[in-house]
């Protein structure tokens, strides 16, 4: 298993490009954990040029040349011709490609908030919803184009299912709040976070809204719920005497069972990695710090400084949001190499948080 956090970068040259498609190049390759140096250190070569469409050239400079891809890219802006070669550069490494993905977040327009969703590294940036009001924790419809989140649209904390294809339905509109939806990977069922019979505890139902179970009794409250990629289990945090700690649940419910930490302390906000094999998570001290820990449980590894990690479909790369002086900017985070680039802002938002990245 990969070295969460201490895993040295893979060498790479590049050679030919230039202007936007170069840095797009430079950006996609180095938040999945290569860097770049000479011809004679770097174990792949790229080679190419971008005289309005891309040709590119990857070699393994490690084995005797060994051609790894070798193709030309157009009918598309040279920003996308390139997601698409890294992708196919990726593949060719046996990774899973993440540079065609989006991902959705809140972003800050004034006193109130929207949601949006762009591509994964920030451009082509979308607003989805126009509620004028404080919206939170969008989260995706695995398969689907569409969004859960919650929305103060109605004066009260409801969660919405939104299609982005333009039409929204209230989806939990019970008595408290309402908050936190998390979609499970099959996208049957919803769990979220409800205050409607006095405690904040986590709840589970169909996604047609059906069949409302209650997971959780606690006179603390529970928040963020994930769930595992096979389905059998929701990790959340809960709070204990002042105290948080990761538990997982299973949806038809029963005992709950911590998921130790290290000693890390505060840990909140855990989203379980595609793969299966890690749950990054929030480190609540002074400063909020990005974690990741075998999802067994064990020693965790401190990534970066940020809150709210979602990843990528490489089960590697995390996107999350990152103070600054004025708000937040959304980061991208190589795991293993801890390497990092924030995305580009959207115009008219000072600050953008809470990402989800599509699956």
């Amino acid at each position: 298993i990969e070295v969460m956090g201490r895993a040295n970068p893979v060498w790479v040259h590049l050679e030919g490009f230039s202007g936007e498609a170069l840095q797009v190049l430079q950006f996609d390759l180095y938040i999945q954990g290569f860097n770049f140096t000479n011809n004679v250190g770097a174990e792949y070569i790229i080679t190419g040029s971008n005289n309005g469409n891309l040709v590119a050239k990857a070699t393994d400079n490690l084995s005797n040349k060994n051609v790894k891809l070798s193709k030309s890219y157009a009918n598309a802006p040279i920003r996308r011709q390139v997601h698409v070669f890294v992708d196919d550069f990726m593949k060719s490494l046996e990774r899973k490609p993440i540079c065609q993905t989006r991902i959705a977040f809140k972003g800050l327009t004034g006193q109130n908030s929207e949601i949006f969703f762009s591509d994964f590294d920030g451009q082509n940036a979308q607003q989805v919803t126009t509620d004028n009001s404080i919206v939170a924790a969008p989260a995706w419809a695995p398969g689907h184009s569409a969004l859960y989140y919650t929305s103060y649209k109605l004066n009260h904390a409801d969660i919405f299912y939104h299609d982005l294809s333009g039409s929204r339905k209230s989806f939990a509109r019970y008595g408290g709040s309402n908050m936190s939806p998390a979609v499970s990977p099959d996208g049957t069922k919803v769990a979220m976070i409800l205050s409607k019979d006095g405690w904040t505890d986590l709840y589970v139902c169909n996604s047609n809204g059906s069949d409302l179970r209650r997971l959780t009794k606690s006179p603390q409250d529970e928040s963020s719920p994930c769930w595992s990629p096979d389905g059998k289990w929701i990790c959340y945090a809960s709070k204990e005497k002042e105290h948080r700690a990761l538990r997982k649940i299973s949806p038809s419910g029963g005992e709950s069972k911590v998921i130790s930490t290290g000693g890390v302390p505060n840990p909140t906000e855990p989203e379980w990695s595609p793969d299966g094999k890690w749950i990054a998570f929030t480190s609540q001290t002074r400063d909020f710090t990005i974690c990741v820990v075998l999802s067994t449980g064990g020693e965790a590894a401190l990534i970066a400084p940020g809150e709210d990690a979602s990843w990528a479909p490489n089960s590697r790369t995390l996107i999350c949001a990152r103070r600054t002086g004025n708000g937040y900017v959304l980061s991208l985070i190589d795991a293993p190499t801890k390497q990092a680039k924030d995305v580009s802002r959207i115009a008219g938002s000072n600050s953008q948080s809470q990402p989800n990245w599509a699956k």
